[in-house]
């Protein structure tokens, strides 16, 4: 086998086999081909495949490992290997040895889904209140539990963890927990995490069979170490700590899934249990430019729990990393579009190689409207688009209806959500007497005797209909925003959505409030510009968004939108990393924990170490919060990178020293000329690449609102709106309470602003 497309460090990792190794694999350092390679080379030393076990996160790399093997060794003995996912490697193991543990060999196993779908059969049989105890954060306790190799019994007598119900007002947990353990049982069934359960009470009770699979198995490679929890790393501990003959490679500076269990300290303590463990650090990055690579070392040297490396790139020194400085989060959207299209015309990179990555999931409804505005196809990667999440279609359902009561497809979405006890059976009902008798669904529905259902359905009925009539008869007086408050409390979705904890709860909380965000900015723009400001007019307004065209969707060049997370282990020419700014990235809820703001800072330099050739990073200055504007602080992670590798676009006053900042922006300003790298020359000497510098901000003469500006302003004017960026007067027309002003921005286009509405400071 031939090792010489190999670099040093990658060949050494590829020959120790003789006492247990950790390889740390910085980003885009080639792991995958160490590990390939290392395999391909034990088959070459005596190993048979069958004695080989490899573990991976996903059947993807599983698939691509064994392809690249099967280049190097014979096909034949590739495909025997024992190699997999964590889940489907024990499953196998767990279908030889069910009857040890007390399954049949058949045991079906739940995903996802069908554990729900139990959890919440349990949860009504056991007569809990089910606004209370939510499936999915039942199941996410359940499944935490789990993954720390906690059975029922042991849940029961742990005083943190019922003390940590008792005050989410969940103290049955430990009981629903006891019975979801014994109905799987009756019905020899495993969920994902039973399997990992499972497999470690095998091993553990039965030493028997440890040892056969530890003998079995001489020599144990596990990718992406650094995102094991305790189950995983003590079945790892279980088959190798005898032999000691284990492979473990990852990247400390990419553990970013605590929220799922993983456990960084798995890899960061390899060493110790391990003793005499070998150490090889893959510090040569092969994606991304000399600036990207050093930037992003920057900012990871400030983790203190970590394995420290030197990671390095030799190819081209590549452009700075551009910060985009924004008014608001429209503003900063608009820009991203700038910038994607630059790239496109000047650097000719296909909008397939380009990304925007964000913390959440919430912040892709902004960028998704100003991509559409300027005809840019995207796809929303391993999600919905904003406008086709479940939360956000049953909430524009109810906007819906109450500006038309006859649409029969939103009534049919929510006439039973929020739960009110209106059942299928009743819907079949009042739509077989509508067609019947040629009325709408809403017209029985208003007068539900009718239809020959008993009182209690007919109270029901009657509720909900009263309910819509007064939102009808308010959605043609009341502002868009105020009614959207009102529909979300009357209607009881904000209670139901707004209660939970789990990631996916937390997740639809946040793209509810983001919609309420969205509509506040709607209404506020629109009296600017002197447009509706009323429930149909949103309505108007979003229906352009909400379904991508035929073609869109069978373009494969499309700009990726993406959360970081989402982003792991993928690669792009331009990368832009949205909304960096405090409180956003790195998340609030991190801000008092050292070690989640650790991982906050893992999961930053995950995005920057996407990109190969263009890194952007934008923040806006402010953005539409529970229904005001709020001022926002420039992300702290801003700040610890190192200058040298940073080019400004934005007003350079408010970048260096932005408003609410925790302490002045240092690293925004020029170190002496003397100190220069060779690296930071290139920059200097070369123009700007991807968007032209703003015109730095003069010093502020007037601020809006204020109608007397009809009198002051005049073409050429330069002014700074809240909401749209800069931009030049272009006329102003009428006086007093109608003077309005029209405006071209830079990055938002034309507008013609109500002045006495208008949020704007006047810059030169």
């Amino acid at each position: 086998m031939n090792l010489d497309k190999l670099n040093e460090v990658q060949r050494q990792a590829v020959l120790c086999t003789d006492a247990p190794m950790l390889v740390i694999a910085g980003a885009g350092s080639g792991k995958t081909r160490v590990l390939t390679y290392k395999i391909a080379y034990l088959l070459t030393q005596g190993y048979q495949p069958w004695q080989i076990l490899a573990l991976t996160f996903t059947n993807k790399a599983a698939r691509e490992m064994q392809s690249r093997i099967a280049e190097l060794v014979d096909g034949g003995q590739a495909s025997q290997l024992w190699m997999g996912t964590f889940h489907s490697i024990f499953c196998r193991i767990l279908r030889y040895e069910a009857e040890r543990i007390g399954f049949r060999p058949d045991f079906t196993i739940y995903d996802a889904s069908d554990s729900k779908a139990l959890v919440s059969a349990l949860i009504k049989e056991m007569g809990l209140d089910e606004k209370l105890y939510k499936a999915s954060h039942v199941c996410s306790q359940i499944s935490r539990a789990k993954n720390a190799l906690v059975w029922p019994s042991q849940y029961a007598a742990d005083p943190q963890l019922r003390q940590s119900d008792n005050a989410a007002r969940m103290p049955m947990i430990h009981a629903v927990y006891a019975r979801y353990h014994e109905r799987c049982r009756m019905a020899n069934a495993m969920d994902f995490d039973d399997i990992l359960l499972y497999t470690w009470h095998l091993l553990e009770s039965h030493p028997d069979v440890a040892e056969r699979y530890a003998e079995r198995f001489r020599y144990v490679l596990v990718d992406e170490y650094q995102d094991t929890n305790y189950a995983q790393h003590k079945i790892v501990w279980q088959l190798a700590h005898t032999h000691r003959q284990v492979c473990v490679v990852g990247d400390d500076a990419q553990s970013i899934y605590s929220f799922r269990g993983a456990n960084i300290d798995n890899i960061l303590q390899f060493r110790q249990q391990y003793a005499g463990a070998r150490l090889f650090k893959l510090e040569q990055n092969y994606r991304s430019t000399q600036t990207i690579v050093n930037a992003a070392n920057s900012l990871i040297h400030h983790n203190r729990n970590q394995i420290h490396k030197d990671v390095f790139s030799r190819n081209s020194a590549g452009d700075p990393v551009l910060v985009l400085h924004a008014y608001s989060d429209a503003d900063e959207a608009n820009q991203l579009v700038q910038c994607i299209r630059q790239l496109a015309l000047k650097e000719n990179i296909a909008y397939m190689d380009m990304a925007i990555l964000y913390r959440t999931n919430a912040q892709s409804r902004s960028i998704e409207e100003a991509l559409r505005r300027d005809s840019i196809p995207y796809r929303i990667f391993g999600g919905l688009s904003f406008y086709q999440r479940k939360e956000i279609k049953d909430v524009t359902a109810y906007f819906r209806l109450a500006v038309n009561p006859h649409d029969e497809v939103s009534l049919k979405r929510v006439i039973n959500y929020p739960a009110r006890g209106i059942g299928q059976t009743t819907l079949d009902k009042v739509f077989a007497f509508a067609l019947q008798h040629s009325l709408t669904p809403w017209q029985v529905i208003c007068q539900p005797e009718q239809l020959g259902v008993n009182r209690g359905t007919q109270a029901k009925l009657s509720a909900f209909a009263q309910m819509i009539t007064q939102f009808n008869a308010e959605a043609g007086q009341t502002d868009a925003y105020h009614m959207a408050l009102r529909i979300l409390d009357e209607s009881g979705i904000r209670r139901e959505v707004f209660t939970g904890q789990s990631p996916e709860d937390i997740s639809r909380q946040e793209n509810v409030q983001e919609l309420l965000d969205g509509i506040s900015a709607f209404v506020e723009e629109s009296k600017e510009l002197d447009q509706g400001t009323l429930l149909t007019h949103y309505l108007q307004k979003i229906s352009l968004l909400s379904d991508q065209d035929e073609d869109e969707q069978n373009d494969d060049n499309r700009v990726t939108l993406m959360t970081v997370h989402s982003a792991k282990g993928l690669e792009f020419d331009a990368v832009m990393v949205s909304g960096m700014e405090e409180n956003l990235f790195p998340s609030q809820m991190s801000l008092e924990n050292p070690r989640q703001i650790e991982e906050e800072r893992r999961l930053f330099y995950v995005a920057m170490t996407r990109a190969r050739h263009h890194l952007v990073l934008s923040h806006a200055r402010s953005r539409f919060r529970y229904g005001k504007t709020e001022f926002c602080a420039p992300s702290r992670f801003l700040r610890e990178i190192d200058p040298r590798f940073v080019q400004l676009h934005g007003a350079a006053g408010e970048m260096r020293r932005p408003l609410h900042s925790p302490e002045p922006q240092r690293h925004f300003v020029e170190k002496p000329s003397q100190e220069k790298t060779r690296l930071e020359q290139t920059r200097q000497q070369s123009a700007p690449r991807i968007l032209r510098p703003l015109r730095a901000a003069a010093t502020t003469r007037l601020q809006s609102p204020a109608s007397s500006f009809a009198g002051k302003l005049e073409s050429g004017t330069r002014i700074a709106h809240e909401r749209f960026g800069q931009g030049t007067v272009l006329s102003v027309e009428g006086s007093g309470l109608d003077a309005k002003a029209r405006v071209s921005f830079d990055n938002a286009g034309e507008k013609q602003l109500l002045l006495r509405f208008a949020k704007f400071t006047v810059i030169g």
